[in-house]
C-alpha cells in the first residue's frame, strides 16, 4: 500500500485530523507507528462503538499502524458509569473485546491494555501531576465535557478533574503517535498536544470520527458541551446507549433493526440531520462496496448503489423515497451485524453478565 492510500484510509470519514500534514509525515517516517482508541466500559455496544469506531480501527490496522484497544476502566470509575462498580465495569471490558472480535478485528490484530495496569506504575502518575502542572484549572474544566458532562455543571467531584490529565498522559504513558476519538473527546487530545510541547513529549496526531446520531430527531440546545454550536449539537444528539429505542445494538436481531430504523427520524429530502443517512454513509458503506434498494417496479425497480454520495443525491433530489432508504439501510445492516449476532448467541456469557447489570447513563 503505498502512502496516498495509507493516508486517504486512516483519513476516510473523519470529521478532523489534527493534523492532516502530520499524519503524512508520520506515515513517511515510521513504517509501524502506534495508535490507540480509548474507551469507557459503560453499557452494551451499540453501533457507533462496534461499527465506526470499529472500521476505523481497521482502517488503521490495514494502513500499518500497530493498535492498542484502551479499556479505561479507572477512568469509567472516575465517571461513576455502571454505578462505579469496578466489577461491573471489568465485565463490561471483557464484553467489549468480545464485540470487537465478533465485528471482524481480531485479538492477534490489536493490543486490549487496562487502564488499571498502566494505573500500577508510578511513572504514570507522575505523568499525570506533571500534565496537571503544566495546564490551568480553567483549561481542564473545559475538557470535562469529554465526560459526556455538561459545561454548565456545578455539583463536580474532585475526581474529574484529573480525567482530562489522566487521558492526555494514557497517550504519553502508552508511547502512542497517534490517538482515536470521536469528536467528544478532542479537547482532551488538544490538551494532549499543548502538554506535549511543555513536558517534551511526543506530539500525537489526532484522528477524530464522526458521532453518529441516534436515530430520533435531534434537539437544539439539549446541552452544554463545546462552544462551537455544531459540534455541541453533534455530542447531544449522538447515539447513546441509555436510549435504547434511539440506537442499534450490535446483537439486536434483524426484526429489531428493522423496526428501529423503521422508526427512525428521516426528513424527506434532507440530508443534515437525517440520522439514516448518517447509518448508510457510516456504517454501511465503511463495511460493503454497494447498498441495494429492494422497491417494486411500479416505484422505480430495485438499485444497488456504489457509493454514499450517490444515495445522497438521490435522496435529495426525491429520487429516493424515506421508506426505500430506511429499509435498504435496515437490510445492510442487518447482514453486517450477523457475524455479531451468531458469535454471541454462540457465546453468550459476557452479554448474559451485561443484560443483568444497571446502565445507570
Amino acid at each position: 500500500m503505498d502512502l496516498e492510500e495509507k493516508v486517504s484510509l486512516v483519513a476516510r470519514n473523519t470529521d478532523e485530523i489534527v493534523t492532516s500534514k502530520e499524519l503524512r509525515t508520520l506515515l513517511e517516517t515510521s513504517s509501524k507507528p502506534k495508535a490507540y482508541w480509548g474507551f469507557e466500559l459503560s453499557g452494551l455496544m451499540h453501533i457507533g462503538f462496534g461499527l465506526v469506531c470499529g472500521s476505523k480501527i481497521k482502517d488503521m490496522i490495514k494502513a500499518g499502524f500497530r493498535f492498542v484497544v484502551f479499556l479505561a476502566d479507572w477512568h469509567s470509575w472516575i465517571n461513576n458509569k455502571l454505578g462505579g462498580n469496578m466489577e461491573d465495569i471489568r465485565a463490561c471490558g471483557e464484553y467489549f473485546k468480545q464485540g470487537f472480535t465478533s465485528l471482524g478485528i481480531k485479538p492477534s490484530s490489536v493490543e486490549y491494555r487496562w487502564a488499571s495496569d498502566i494505573a500500577r506504575d508510578i511513572e504514570y502518575w507522575e505523568k499525570v501531576v506533571r500534565i496537571a502542572k503544566s495546564v490551568s484549572l480553567q483549561r481542564t474544566w473545559r475538557a470535562l465535557p469529554i465526560m459526556g458532562r455538561e459545561m454548565s455543571l456545578t455539583d463536580v467531584e474532585t475526581a474529574w478533574m484529573y480525567y482530562p490529565c489522566m487521558q492526555a498522559a494514557d497517550i504519553f504513558h502508552l508511547d502512542l503517535d497517534a490517538a482515536c476519538a470521536g469528536m467528544d473527546q478532542r479537547k482532551a487530545h488538544m490538551l494532549a498536544r499543548e502538554a506535549s510541547a511543555k513536558l517534551q513529549r511526543k506530539k500525537p496526531v489526532c484522528i477524530h470520527s464522526h458521532l453518529i446520531m441516534g436515530l430520533e430527531e435531534p434537539e437544539k440546545g439539549q446541552g452544554e458541551f463545546d462552544e462551537n454550536k455544531s459540534i455541541n449539537l453533534e455530542i447531544s444528539s449522538k447515539m447513546s446507549k441509555s436510549k435504547p429505542g434511539s440506537c442499534i445494538f450490535i446483537h439486536d436481531t434483524e426484526s429489531e433493526i428493522r423496526a428501529k430504523v423503521r422508526a427512525a427520524y428521516c426528513p424527506p429530502k434532507q440530508a443534515r440531520g437525517n440520522p439514516v443517512l448518517e447509518l448508510a454513509k457510516y456504517t454501511v458503506f465503511t463495511e460493503r462496496e454497494t447498498m441495494e434498494i429492494t422497491r417494486p417496479k411500479k416505484y422505480g425497480g430495485s438499485e444497488i448503489f456504489e457509493d454514499y454520495e450517490t444515495v445522497e443525491k438521490a435522496y435529495v433530489e426525491g429520487k429516493l423515497h424515506p421508506l426505500d432508504l430506511k429499509n435498504g439501510v435496515a437490510e445492510a445492516l442487518a447482514e453486517i451485524l450477523e457475524p455479531a449476532r451468531e458469535h454471541f448467541e454462540k457465546h453468550p456469557q459476557t452479554l448474559e453478565r451485561m443484560m443483568k447489570i444497571d446502565v445507570t447513563r
